[in-house]
């Protein structure tokens, strides 16, 4: 029996070391067919010499020592994806790929395999879905999860009947599917829990019936899709286990079906937000017993449900109502939601007071957030809200609050945002803040009229990041300690009455990218340390909040170069109406979301001291700040004269030195600024000849005046009367001999034909360079998206802190059938007066500087001084677009422009015939025309077109011919926002 024993071990043994052999032989194969990069090094102690690869990166094996699963999650790698080796694997049950750069597809020709759990999410899978294959093979597959990747197409509408029985977990999110989800066959899908078909393009004439097969389903989610119907309440009342239903960001219009009521049994979570529904919340969910998560906003939803049916709702957590219709006071019975955390009723027509009565009901109440901003409430702030002890945000911006703010809200213990912008608050800010309460991150309670100093005790707010206490009547210093605040990345202080001098800490903000303290009464100099912390801002700290920038254009006569705002909940017709908007002659609107244009270490982008009291000398080191995009030191009493350094600004786009006095000449290094879109020196002390590089001489003279000694373009030339007087050949002429006059004369036409010889010579070594350059530029790389939106005129400027849920993208012939609804008539020239203007905007949704530069994604300053227009930029963006569509002449084939390239060579093919007339409509092309701005566009995209590319403008060119179309406009138009002569709106939600 002993030996028997010994035996049967070294068999067993045996069997375990072949089958271990056989994993490593399998899983080699798999690293030699299916990986192609590990930039990680995360697989280099795969070997195949080992006897066994239980102790392998990603390997995870079974008592018995066989391989049951792989994760390499996050692990960088890359290759073509082949199942077959993995299917050789008889026990593996669970792979985990998820965060790589995967591609290939998921088919496989396998009869069998053992696979329970496959994540395949977050790779660049994009094949079209072809997974029947392995799903026949792998029968015991519980949950296949392919989000985030690149897949296109249509689901094909036997997908999921081939699933196994056993699937119960299905996510296709954040892919490309395209299709109508009413053609995909569910089959009996008894055992489906979770199924996830959010953020697709997927449409739909309907709901596949065979959903209802799906009788076990507890998640169902298809938000951010394409979805245009009313919400099939009959079908989706019959999934009974359903426990969260998001519908999301569609196009369901109609009412809220009773029939939903018939699942209030389960329902915990329901989301149906930034849809077109109406009307009310049906009474019957009042009988919702579970819900505790309620999202209907951006509807239009209306009436009083709220105290009709949500009251009632007593294990809700989370309710959000923002932009939607209701109208009223906020009910006192929403008290009766004890357990609720966050209460958002942002942007609707509330009236009456705050409520008052939220915590008064238990003494550990659970409300976290209370949002109420853009509505009609009067009165005051609440002291009983200071009953909230778990309260951390509260937000009543753009009402019309008055008095005070409590001190029992300043001594909340978990306080971090106090929001309370654009109401009639008065009182003082208290000492205190941050010992006696909690640790504020946003204190923004700009446009109000709060007096007093400024605590000393804010210094001890270390988790501040965002300081907004701008339009006020606050007076005293700046904290000589404000440098404290490490975290800090928004300071504005502007327009009150403070004194003293900056603080020289304010350069140990290392956080700090925007400053600005304009319109106060500061003294002293600016400090060097403000540039200290350039290079040294890691990123990342204020990302992800939302804020609108109203930028002034109208130079000298507005104060300040603009503000920036807290934009959470507002909506953009309410901004528009806003005094601040108004305060300048020319207004320009960006919104969107605070993120960091710089992936490393960066700095301030913007700088703001303006209509001070500040002396000395400009610091040189200010030109180490190469992310500043706005400067403006203008109306102070500076000396000096301005820094050479300056030519190191190299993203800066506003620099204001006016109304100083500035002594010296105009430094040449400012000829390289090429994104400097606004420029003014004027009344100051300057002398000499403006430099003719760069943008310097495209200014008006109105940016270089009252300089007594300046001379040169724009201004009058240097010798004309100004004091400058050159040196005249013609007089010495005179005194020399007419025999010196002749050899003199002869020398100069050999030089001249020497020189139009050499001139030759250097225009063919150009048309060269350029031909060389233009292969160059289009191999460079370019990243995926823009992180700013321009208005409806192209510039060189934006404010780089924010992205936009719809990136810019290069123009495609489908987003011109997007933009122009499938060139309905409405946009053609002589059937609507409007239609240029709305087809423009509608183009521009689309545009961005760097889409003119003929690449995708951002470009580098540095190359706009030499780039000219390609034939990939702004040939189609504002030329061929606009001769086809806005003619009308022509129609359009859209299998003619099957690639930009044929979209191209028509357009230069057009250019060369000089077929222009023939298809334009003749009063097109007269000064007298509505359309003349069009006209003015086509003459752009014609020299864009010319074929000899060293005559095409540059950039540079192109954009200060857009700009000058901008100023002749009398209004600007887009998404929402219309307030002649000064506001561009940035929404991007909505199509002109």
């Amino acid at each position: 029996m002993f030996l028997m024993g010994c035996f049967l071990m070294r068999s067993s043994a045996r069997n375990l070391s072949e089958k271990q052999r056989s994993d490593v032989s399998s899983l080699m194969a798999f690293k030699q067919s299916s990986i192609e990069a590990d930039p990680k090094g995360f697989l280099k102690n795969w070997a195949p010499s080992s006897s066994t690869p239980c102790s392998w990166s990603g390997i995870s094996c079974s008592d018995d020592g066989t391989v049951i699963k792989l994760d390499f999650t996050n692990a960088g790698l890359s290759g073509h994806l082949q199942f077959s080796d993995l299917m050789a694997l008889p026990n593996l049950a669970n792979i985990q790929f998820s965060g790589n750069f995967f591609s290939g597809n998921i088919s496989s020709n396998a009869k069998y395999c053992s696979f329970e759990f496959l994540d395949l999410s977050r790779n660049n899978i994009s094949q079209p879905l072809a997974a029947e294959p392995l799903l026949r093979s792998c029968n015991g597959l519980v949950s296949l999860n392919l989000s985030h990747n690149q897949f296109s197409g249509e689901i094909p509408g036997t997908f999921i009947t081939y699933s196994p029985e056993s699937l119960k977990i299905l996510d296709l999110s954040h892919n490309n599917f395209t299709g109508n989800f009413m053609s995909v066959d569910f089959g009996t899908c008894r055992n489906l829990t979770v199924l996830n078909l959010s953020y697709n393009s997927l449409s739909a004439t309907g709901f596949p019936t065979s959903l209802t097969n799906c009788q076990s389903l507890e998640i169902f989610d298809i938000s951010h899709n394409g979805i245009e119907l009313k919400i099939p309440g009959n079908l989706l009342g019959k999934l009974k286990n359903l426990r969260q239903l998001a519908l999301a960001h569609n196009k369901f219009s109609g009412e809220i079906p009773a029939e939903l009521g018939q699942i209030c049994g389960t329902l915990e979570e329901l989301d149906l937000s930034g849809n077109q529904l109406i009307g009310e919340l049906p009474l019957n969910f009042a009988s919702c017993s579970s819900l505790f998560g309620l999202n209907i906003g951006n509807n239009q939803l209306s009436g009083d449900f709220l105290s009709t049916v949500v009251s009632f709702l007593t294990k809700l957590k989370f309710l959000y109502v923002p932009f939607n219709n209701i109208t009223g006071p906020v009910p006192e019975s929403l008290t009766n939601c004890t357990q609720l955390q966050v209460l958002d009723l942002s942007s609707n027509s509330l009236t009456g007071n705050v409520p008052s009565g939220f915590c008064s009901r238990t003494s550990d109440s659970a409300l976290e957030k209370l949002l109420l901003p853009n509505n009609y409430l009067t009165g005051t702030v609440p002291s009983q809200l200071g009953q909230c002890r778990n309260l951390k945000t509260i937000d009543l911006s753009f009402n019309s609050l008055s008095d005070s703010i409590p001190m029992e809200i300043w001594e909340l213990p978990k306080l971090s945002d106090v929001v309370m912008w654009a109401n009639n608050l008065t009182g003082e800010i208290p000492e205190g803040v941050c010992i006696k309460g909690g640790n504020l991150q946003t204190l923004i309670l700009n446009n109000n009229l709060i007096t007093g100093t400024l605590p000393k005790s804010i210094v001890k707010c270390s988790n501040l990041i965002w300081i907004s206490l701008s339009s006020n009547r606050i007076t005293g210093e700046i904290p000589a300690d404000i440098g404290n605040l490490v975290n800090l990345a928004i300071l504005q202080l502007g327009n009150n009455s403070l004194s003293g001098v900056i603080p020289q800490s304010i350069g140990n903000c290392k956080s700090l990218i925007w400053l600005d303290l304009n319109s106060n009464e500061l003294t002293g100099s600016i400090p060097v340390e403000l540039a200290e912390q350039s290079g040294l801002l890691v990123p990342g700290i204020v990302s992800g909040k939302q804020f609108a920038f109203v930028r002034n254009e109208g130079g000298t006569e507005c104060r300040g170069a603009g503000g920036l705002v807290e934009f959470e909940g507002i909506r953009a017709d309410r901004l528009a109406i806003f005094p601040m908007v108004h305060s300048c002659p020319s207004t320009r609107i960006y919104s969107g979301v605070t993120v960091y244009t710089f992936t490393s270490n960066g700095s301030m982008i913007y700088f703001d001291l303006s209509y001070n009291h500040l002396s000395g000398t400009i610091p040189e080191n200010l030109g180490s700040m190469s992310f500043l995009q706005v400067l403006n030191l203008g109306h102070n009493s500076l000396t000096g004269s301005i820094p050479f350094s300056f030519g190191g600004l190299k993203a800066v786009g506003v620099l204001d030195l006016s109304h100083n006095n500035l002594q010296g000449f105009v430094p040449g290094s400012l000829g390289s600024l090429s994104f400097l879109s606004d420029l003014d020196v004027s009344n100051n002390n300057l002398t000499g000849t403006i430099p003719s590089g760069g943008q310097l001489t495209t200014f008006p003279a109105s940016r270089y005046d009252n300089n007594s000694g300046l001379c040169g373009v724009p201004l009058p030339p240097c010798g004309s009367g100004n004091g400058h007087h050159s040196p005249s050949f013609s007089s010495r002429g005179k005194k020399q001999s007419i025999t010196l006059g002749m050899v003199i004369g002869i020398m100069s036409s050999l030089v001249c034909i020497f020189l139009l010889m050499y001139a030759l010579y250097r225009v063919k070594i150009t048309q060269h360079e350029e031909e060389t350059r233009e292969k160059y530029i289009e191999s460079l790389p370019t990243s995926g998206s823009s992180s700013w939106k321009l208005s409806s005129v192209p510039e060189p400027l934006s404010i780089n802190v924010a992205t936009f849920e719809k990136p810019l993208r290069k123009l495609t012939f489908a987003h011109l059938l997007e933009a122009t609804n499938g060139f309905s008539a409405d946009s053609l020239i002589g059937v609507s007066d409007f239609g240029m203007a709305r087809l423009v905007n509608a183009l521009d949704t689309h545009l961005s500087v760097s889409t003119l530069a003929g690449t995708p994604g951002y470009v580098p300053p540095e190359y706009y001084q030499s780039f000219r227009c390609t034939t990939k930029g702004d040939v189609y963006s504002y030329g061929v677009v606009l001769l086809e569509l806005l003619s009308g002449k022509r129609p359009i084939d859209p299998s003619e422009f099957g690639d930009d390239n044929n979209l191209v060579g028509w357009a230069k093919q057009l250019h060369r015939d000089k077929r222009s007339h023939e298809i334009l409509d003749p009063e097109l092309i007269t000064n007298v025309s509505g359309d003349a701005e069009l006209y003015h566009y086509l003459k752009i995209a014609f020299e864009c077109l010319d074929d000899k590319p060293y005559r095409r403008p540059t950039m540079i060119q192109v954009m200060a011919m857009f700009r000058e179309l901008q100023a002749d406009s009398e209004s600007d138009i887009l998404d929402g926002i219309s307030v002649k002569n000064s506001v561009i709106d940035e929404s991007q939600e909505k199509v002109p």
